[in-house]
């Protein structure tokens, strides 16, 4: 997967945030790229004129879509970042709706897409990358549900690889946990929440965090884990302002 020309390469979330940054990194890097999302989003032309940019407007969590969208563009990359913002309230100020809205989205998504890629199957040498998040290693006390939901899609990625190599399929699953990324949708309101709830400023709270997750980290670190040798990559790995780091 060194050479990403003519290799399509679907990322899911591709409107904003993380997503769009790894869109248009894959572009960049020649890939042909089926950005998919819920609302109609424009792309910028790739600056090297390399790749291009195909949007998809479609709900991820639908059932129908993951099968479809496989079949249409034959990706040897998927890239699932799409998921929903959690309500950042304290536990008792949460409803059972509110708690539960990552695992009606997140976790949805990455059952609907991984369980695709099984039984289509992607073909041999595709790999698939699905975000969590940090705090599905350390816990997020005001998202509700969300540290499980994303903990839920480590495991759900985990059973995928292990399920591809017991059929043979010579797919490559990975799951990647970003640190706080306050450009993004999800990002933002957390940030706020947890720089309020420690008494500080936004400013003050992220002298703490650095060096931050961007778009165009993610974009460049992404890029460099789908064209390394299969051989060579973990089953998930932290992303942090300085890039991608193994994980245990």
């Amino acid at each position: 997967m060194s050479d990403l020309s003519g290799r399509t390469t679907v990322v899911v979330g591709a409107s904003r945030g993380l997503g769009r940054g790894i869109a248009t990194a894959f572009a960049e890097a020649g890939a042909p790229v089926v950005a998919v999302s819920r609302t109609a989003a424009a792309f910028p032309e790739p600056a090297n004129g390399a790749g291009t940019i195909q949007p998809e407007v479609a709900d991820a969590r639908d059932a129908t879509v993951a099968a479809s969208l496989l079949d249409r563009y034959e990706p040897e990359a998927v890239i699932l970042v799409a998921g929903a913002s959690p309500h950042m309230r304290p536990l008792q100020q949460q409803t059972w709706e509110t708690f539960s809205v990552n695992w009606q989205a997140d976790v949805r998504i990455a059952f609907h897409w991984l369980r695709e890629a099984l039984l289509k199957p992607l073909r041999p040498g595709s790999r698939m990358v699905v975000f969590s998040s940090g705090a599905a290693l350390n816990g997020s006390p005001l998202s509700g549900g969300y540290a499980g939901a994303k903990a839920t899609q480590r495991f759900l990625t985990g059973y995928a690889q292990d399920e591809a190599d017991r059929a043979g399929l010579g797919i490559t699953f990975t799951a990647v946990f970003p640190y706080f990324a306050p450009e993004t949708g999800v990002g933002r309101p957390a940030v706020a929440a947890y720089a309020a709830r420690e008494g500080l400023s936004v400013e003050e709270f992220l002298k703490s965090q650095v060096p931050l997750v961007t778009p165009e980290v993610a974009g460049a670190a992404l890029v460099e884990l789908i064209q390394a040798d299969a051989a060579s990559i973990a089953p998930a790995y932290r992303l942090s302002g300085a890039g991608l780091q193994q994980l245990p």
